[in-house]
């Protein structure tokens, strides 16, 4: 990350969240100038990213002017003081209906409020710019939104930035954020991460609130943060925790803060390559990141998640049949209204048999069982994040494991058998070549994000996993 310009300048726009608070805690740039600054660059580059679906100008520069005077009048900073941020479409964001990509959602009532999380990042002094892109109902691995435009990868426009959080991926990547608010639910906050070349965290399920999020799978469903470093994922994580009595799956569990935690290394860690279903259905270069990962870290182990393929499908019957009674209404009432491809997978999910459900909720428990007694001999598991790099907008099929397979439920291949159970991962950015960046998930224990994020930090530092932004 480059340093801040000098005292009364406006930070680059390669400047992260840390530095970004620091300057404006210090008096060395006001949050008002980091904020025009950002609302200039979003003007700049949207037209052809197409990240952001809503930018809120006055209310940004309103929260600028409100962290200014706080400062002024000798008021301690947040931890994320002056930081612009923004969202995924799929949080509530007071005033605006909240769009889940959809084409149906823009008549339903404005937000009464904020979503929790939105709030707590306010709290923490965070500047709000806007709503951002998505997949239709979040049902998407390509960032391909067919109300609002596909989102463009910043590094290639003729590519995608995976989805469904690919405004999220791309507002991030190019610079006019530098951190945005994602949902995962079967990969879709580390797909962005890897097709983008950034840092993302998927905590560990029911560790962040979703109250005031427009839902998918709701035993799925996960939020966590974008950045492109390891400093400004802490810090918005640590800003986020607490519990949330109105998310009901979410843990009674008090705040760990990660930060602290940060540069403790991964000395002492042990730590594995999955094998078996991780090492097959991709190209040859998402396997060598992972061997530059590992062989950085002095990972030597291989290790072999039980029936990952078969949670992969499960992960399938589930998402399908959730989803689909999720939106049943909608279906029945406005057909003509979806993306073709999502209203079709919703509705044949609402022809799967409850006998398939339930053997998959059945496999689910035991799946879980195995691959938590893993981590009774290992502290981390790594794995590619997706099976490609960023595919061209538009590509319908990848080709995997000697097979031709349509492209859009493919790209979460290795992601699906890692959220089907909730584990906390820590998706890192690597660069093989010259070419696209791929991406690495370092997998944790669950309510072990620290070390998830430890050993994305050492990987950061020893210039492993590092983002860009492309000129």
């Amino acid at each position: 990350m480059n340093d801040l310009e000098p005292t009364g300048m406006v930070p680059t726009d390669m400047a992260g969240a840390a530095e970004i608070a620091r300057a404006v805690a210090s008096g060395a740039v006001s949050a008002r100038a980091v904020t025009e600054a950002a609302l200039a660059r979003v003007t700049a580059l949207n037209t052809r990213l197409n990240a952001f679906t809503d930018l809120l100008p006055a209310r940004a520069l309103a929260a600028a002017e409100a962290v200014d005077a706080a400062r002024a009048a000798g008021r301690a900073s947040g931890p994320l003081a002056g930081v612009p941020f923004a969202v995924k479409n799929l949080f509530d964001i007071a005033g605006l209906p909240t769009r889940a990509g959809s084409l149906i959602n823009r008549g339903r009532a404005p937000a009464a409020r904020d979503a929790a999380l939105v709030r707590r990042m306010e709290a923490a002094g965070a500047i709000l710019l806007g709503g951002l892109n998505m997949g239709e109902y979040a049902y998407d691995f390509t960032g391909e939104n067919v109300h609002d435009g596909a989102s463009r990868n910043p590094h290639d426009p003729s590519r995608m930035t995976g989805g469904s959080s690919g405004g999220s991926g791309g507002a991030v990547a190019s610079g006019m954020v530098p951190l945005a608010l994602g949902s995962d639910t079967n990969g879709s906050i580390r797909v962005p991460a890897a097709f983008c070349g950034l840092f993302g965290l998927k905590p560990t399920y029911g560790r962040l609130s979703r109250a005031g999020s427009f839902p998918f799978v709701s035993s799925f469903d996960h939020l966590g943060p974008l950045a492109r470093g390891t400093r400004d994922l802490a810090l918005a994580y640590d800003a986020m925790q607490g519990p949330d009595p109105e998310d009901p799956a979410q843990a009674p569990r008090a705040p760990e803060p990660v930060l602290p935690e940060l540069e403790k290394g991964a000395d002492g860690l042990r730590i594995a390559v999955a094998g078996g279903h991780f090492l097959r259905n991709g190209d040859p270069e998402c396997f060598a990141a992972v061997d530059r990962v590992a062989r950085a870290l002095g990972a030597t182990a291989q290790i072999e998640l039980p029936e990952a393929a078969r949670a992969r499908a499960a992960a399938f019957v589930i998402t399908a049949s959730e989803g689909a009674a999720l939106h049943l209404d909608r279906l029945r009432a406005r057909p003509g209204d979806f993306d073709p491809a999502t209203r079709d997978r919703l509705i044949a999910g609402a022809a799967i048999p409850a006998a398939w459900v339930n053997r998959a909720q059945r496999f689910r428990r035991w799946y879980r069982d195995r691959v938590l007694a893993l981590f009774e001999g290992t502290d981390i598991i790594l794995a590619p994040s997706t099976p490609c790099r960023a595919p061209a907008l538009g590509q319908a099929s990848i080709l995997m494991d000697g097979a031709t397979l349509p492209l859009r439920p493919n790209i979460g291949v290795f992601t699906q058998p890692v959220s089907f159970i909730g584990l906390p991962v820590c998706a890192v950015p690597v660069w093989v070549d010259d070419g696209l960046p791929l991406g690495v998930q370092v997998i944790a224990p669950p309510w072990r994000e620290d070390l998830a994020l430890r050993v994305a930090r050492v990987l950061e530092r020893l210039g492993v996993a590092r983002s860009r932004i492309p000129s």
